[in-house]
């Protein structure tokens, strides 16, 4: 305070004031994420190339047009009757009065317009386009996925923070309170009414209070730093969290959970993709049948390129179809049909690891609020227990080492509290999420979990 007096009121006045933290709740936390999170972009980059690719595989319906430009210069018998012919050059006369085995080199400049349009592919176009469509909606699924992991994954980070910060503040407390004990200890044993060995018992206590609090105070930088990851912010960025509340209420029943993972969105993802994987077969077999096409030419002959001479026109229609090629094609219609049985296989197995998954994360949830419940009764009797020890200790009734061990046995409460408390939020938004629900389903109306 004296260094400050010597300060002047101006540049006091003058001095900027220290930058306020950014409040933050949960519900902000998670919709910053969704925003924010780099695997929601990703998934977002994602899902336009599959919509890209729809568009594409549509494309294929459409005629297509091709201008084409080729300069030639030939001596070729053959050609070069060819393209006099073309470029509406050719003279009868000249023809017999030469050799028309040795013509001279003739330049040719052509330009082609060509329009070619498939009519009937066997339905390999078709099953491309709906591949591609169930694509693109397999890649929306994933994308709306990706959003609540990202959320979920914010949730956690918030709550691991706050737990952290909380638990430093408990342990600051605590330090107070064993500091103050140590200090009386000091006093009684200065005046003969305490043996030195309680001091040093206290002393010892506070120096492995001072190695929690350490401890605490790095893992709460840890969970800063994770936090600011989950939301995309700057590592360096911090935030004024709202404190955790308890968690109240029961969860829904498990069927209604069970019920909200059946159309849980990766599960839709798999689906969808395992309808291609079937179209597949269909696609390969469409080898197997005739393909039909047409195909309009507009041709310019000159000497010259992109010259006008001559021009003609040509409508082309063609039909093919493979007779054999070794077994390639049923082969490869095998193997599509194979790799959808096990794809479906895959889907079904999903199934049922959603089931487990949701059956085990509401039972995490019903047993974290059960602790939760537990351990807050816990910490009011650890409470009341320190406080008696303590007035009993000012009154020179009870030892010190009783005070240190109600003292501890009340800080452990407190973590466990906290500890359950972190826990029943955490398996709130878990359930949430495998139950393929939005994680924000499990805040209440206020923001809170």
């Amino acid at each position: 305070m004296k260094r400050l007096a010597l300060i002047p009121l101006p540049l006091l006045l003058l001095a900027p004031p220290a930058a306020a933290q950014e409040r933050l709740g949960l519900s902000g936390a998670l919709a910053r994420a969704r925003d924010h999170a780099l695997e929601v972009a990703a998934a977002g980059s994602r899902q336009q190339a599959a919509e890209a690719r729809l568009r594409q595989a549509r494309t294929y319906r459409l005629p297509a047009l091709r201008l084409e430009e080729m300069w030639e210069r030939t001596d070729s018998p053959a050609e070069a009757f060819a393209f006099q012919l073309n470029q509406e050059r050719f003279s009868f006369q000249d023809f017999v009065s030469s050799d028309p085995n040795r013509p001279d080199f003739l330049n040719t400049g052509m330009t082609r317009l060509e329009l070619s349009m498939p009519l009937y592919t066997g339905g390999e176009v078709s099953g491309r386009i709906e591949q591609a469509r169930l694509a693109a909606e397999a890649a929306r699924e994933d994308g709306a996925r990706a959003a609540d992991g990202a959320a979920l994954a914010a949730a956690e980070a918030y709550v691991m923070l706050s737990e952290a910060r909380e638990s430093g503040t408990l342990l600051e407390a605590s330090r107070e309170t064993v500091s103050h004990h140590v200090e009386v200890a000091r006093a009684y044993v200065d005046q003969g009414m305490l043996v030195r060995s309680e001091l040093l018992r206290a002393e010892v206590e506070l120096a492995r209070v001072d190695d929690l609090l350490a401890e605490a105070r790095g893992a709460a930088r840890i969970a800063e730093a994770n936090l600011a990851f989950r939301l995309g912010a700057d590592p360096g960025a911090t935030w004024a969290l709202e404190p955790l509340p308890a968690a109240t209420g029961d969860p829904a029943p498990l069927a209604d959970w069970l019920a909200a993972a059946a159309s849980r969105s990766d599960l839709q993802s798999a689906r969808r993709n395992l309808e291609a994987g079937r179209l597949e077969e269909e696609v390969r077999r469409a080898a197997l049948l005739p393909r039909i096409g047409l195909t309009v030419r507009h041709d310019l002959f000159d000497d010259v390129p992109f010259g006008a001479h001559g021009r003609s026109t040509s409508v082309i229609a063609m039909a093919g179809i493979d007779l054999w090629n070794g077994g390639r094609t049923r082969a490869a219609a095998a193997a599509a049909r194979a790799e959808a049985d096990a794809s479906s296989r895959d889907v079904e197995r999903m199934e049922r690891g959603i089931r487990l998954e949701v059956e085990q994360a509401w039972e995490e949830l019903r047993t974290a609020l059960s602790r939760e419940r537990t351990a807050s009764r816990s910490l009011e009797a650890a409470r009341e227990a320190e406080r008696i020890l303590d007035e009993r200790f000012r009154q020179g009734v009870a030892r010190t080492l009783d005070v240190l061990d109600a003292t501890n046995a009340r800080r452990e409460a407190e973590t466990r509290e906290l500890v359950a408390r972190a826990q029943g939020h955490l398996a709130a938004f878990r359930l949430a999420f495998k139950a393929g629900r939005p994680p924000e389903s499990a805040l209440r109306k206020d923001g809170t979990s």
